[in-house]
């Protein structure tokens, strides 16, 4: 098992690259499922979650062609199998997305249960509902979804009780191909929403409402194949611009959007931060300073992300001053706090926030990731630390981000991988 050593100590200075977004790759490849002719998706980031999807999608029969700009070309009409096997299935959650995509266009998915993070409590049951409200018959037996329909699904008013990203988007999928209108309500306004609801359109998808919490679609018959980008990333965009406030350095993101991620730079500002951007280009300067401790709560976009929560909470605990830290959102994303005071923080928690008490320096220690998030905030304490820190099990940060070594290095970081 591979893991970081990273010397502390100095300012991250330079400019990177921001990747295509995870959260967005994953749903839209799930809806290439949808497509009656080839279709091409670009800016996909070379990670282990997007390599897992296209190796699911394989599994089922899709054929797909990969070039070395990570442009995927998928032709669905080969499918063979409408099942998504647990061994592929168990590694991520978003394996279920391709629930609804394939009840849709198939009439028939058998998806296992998934896995993924250990951070809490995310039942699919919201998307079970939903189809189910849509004429699809589903039965859970031994581990395994399975979902049928009788000719085509019909369209639905439906209300999702509580806000489900992954809810959403396996309903929007399942909703292009229904028979009349789908009507979603509470629906989850994040910007990989908004993208898989625009690339649906390219489609050729009837959409409307797509940024709001009521989407309305009318289905069509079949859709087609385009050429569609993936998004910047916003929750790798957000990582590197709090590792730059918390080492008080100074640094260039290009490839992203400041729009897709206004809560987190109000809070970097907040912290300190001088911030300048303009279309797809992000720039943070410390000028040497040491942040100030902010407080923040995760609720769903546009508030502040809970996939941000870890890495706000690593700059705090170098801060000056003390932050409040509330999470709402996973009950045991708070988890990597313990890491944090063995390196020397002051956090205390009391349930589910986190009062963290800045000091001036960490002090390096063997870590260890327990999920995505948490090992990106053990990175940042690492950067401020004095000494060289492990970090243990990282093969939860290559889930979400692309070259995180080279791209850390390019920002002056000595920082290196070295097998288990």
């Amino acid at each position: 098992m591979d893991k970081l050593i990273i010397k502390g100590g100095g300012p991250l200075s330079g400019e990177i690259r921001i990747s295509g977004s995870k959260n967005s790759a994953l749903p839209i490849l799930a809806a290439t499922i949808l497509a009656d002719s080839p279709i091409q998706i670009g800016n996909l980031p070379h990670l282990n979650d997007v390599t897992t999807m296209l190796a699911l999608l394989r599994s089922m029969g899709l054929a797909i062609t990969l070039n070395e700009k990570m442009t995927v070309e998928i032709d669905a009409n080969t499918i063979k199998e409408y099942t998504a096997p647990y061994e592929l299935v168990k590694t991520m959650r978003a394996s279920i997305l391709v629930l609804g995509p394939m009840l849709a266009r198939y009439g028939e998915a058998n998806v296992s249960f998934p896995g993924g993070c250990a951070i809490g409590s995310r039942p699919v049951d919201i998307h079970l509902r939903g189809l189910e409200a849509m004429g699809a018959i589903i039965e859970v037996d031994e581990g395994y979804i399975r979902a049928r329909s009788n000719g085509r699904l019909k369209g639905a008013s439906i209300f999702m009780d509580t806000v489900t990203v992954g809810g959403t988007e396996n309903l929007l999928m399942a909703a292009v191909l229904a028979e009349g209108r789908t009507t979603l309500q509470n629906a989850a306004r994040e910007p990989e929403i908004v993208d898989l609801a625009n690339c649906l359109v390219a489609m050729g998808a009837k959409i409307e409402g797509i940024g709001t919490d009521t989407l309305i679609v009318d289905g069509v018959e079949s859709l087609h194949g385009c050429h569609y980008k993936v998004m910047p990333d916003r929750i790798e965009t957000g990582t590197f611009l709090a590792a730059a406030a918390a080492t008080r350095g100074r640094v260039k993101l290009k490839d992203t959007s400041p729009g897709l991620l206004e809560a987190v730079l109000v809070k970097l500002e907040e912290a300190g931060a001088v911030i300048t951007s303009g279309d797809d280009w992000i720039a943070l300067d410390m000028e040497g300073r040491r942040p100030k401790a902010v407080s923040l709560k995760t609720a769903p976009y546009p508030a502040f992300p809970t996939d941000m929560q870890a890495q706000f909470t690593a700059m705090n605990a170098v801060a000056e001053g003390t932050g409040t830290v509330v999470e709402t959102i996973f009950e045991n994303r708070l988890i990597q706090i313990h890491e944090l005071n063995r390196m020397g923080a002051k956090i205390t928690l009391e349930g589910n926030t986190a009062v963290v008490t800045g000091v001036e320096r960490l002090n390096a220690a063997p870590v260890m990731a327990t999920d995505l998030r948490a090992s990106a905030s053990l990175v940042i304490a690492a950067l401020v630390a004095d000494g060289d820190t492990v970090v243990d099990r990282i093969y939860h940060i290559d889930r979400g981000y692309e070259c995180i070594e080279e791209k850390l290095q390019m920002l002056g970081v000595n920082i290196r991988r070295v097998p288990g």
